[in-house]
């Protein structure tokens, strides 16, 4: 007996695999972590840096171009608070919309 086989009873000659993968489960079980492990991980994923970035770009409309600049700081900044950085994203926000305000209602004045 060289090998066991399975005959194949079919008038096709096909070539399949008799190799079955071992079954994958759909979910992964994540530990379970602490408040205050999620928001030291939240700001390590960039919330601080996004933070920053729309800070600055809010600061930034208030000298060049406020509603282009003034809006990109806005979007950041409900991005930076929703990964953590509560503080600079709700300054972001408010400088932004200030800028926005300014550039629209008082600029064209002068």
């Amino acid at each position: 007996m060289r090998g066991a086989s399975v005959p194949i009873r079919s008038n096709h000659r096909e070539e399949t695999a008799a190799e079955i993968a071992a079954p994958v489960p759909l979910t992964r079980n994540k530990p379970q972590q602490t408040n205050q492990q999620q928001n030291g991980q939240s700001q390590a994923m960039g919330g601080a840096g996004l933070g920053t970035l729309a800070l600055a770009l809010s600061i930034l409309s208030l000298f060049v171009m406020p509603i282009l600049f003034g809006a990109a700081g806005i979007v950041l900044g409900f991005v930076a608070r929703r990964r953590g950085a509560q503080g600079m994203g709700a300054w972001a926000i408010g400088i932004g919309a200030v800028s926005i305000i300014i550039g629209i209602f008082i600029l064209p004045f002068f």
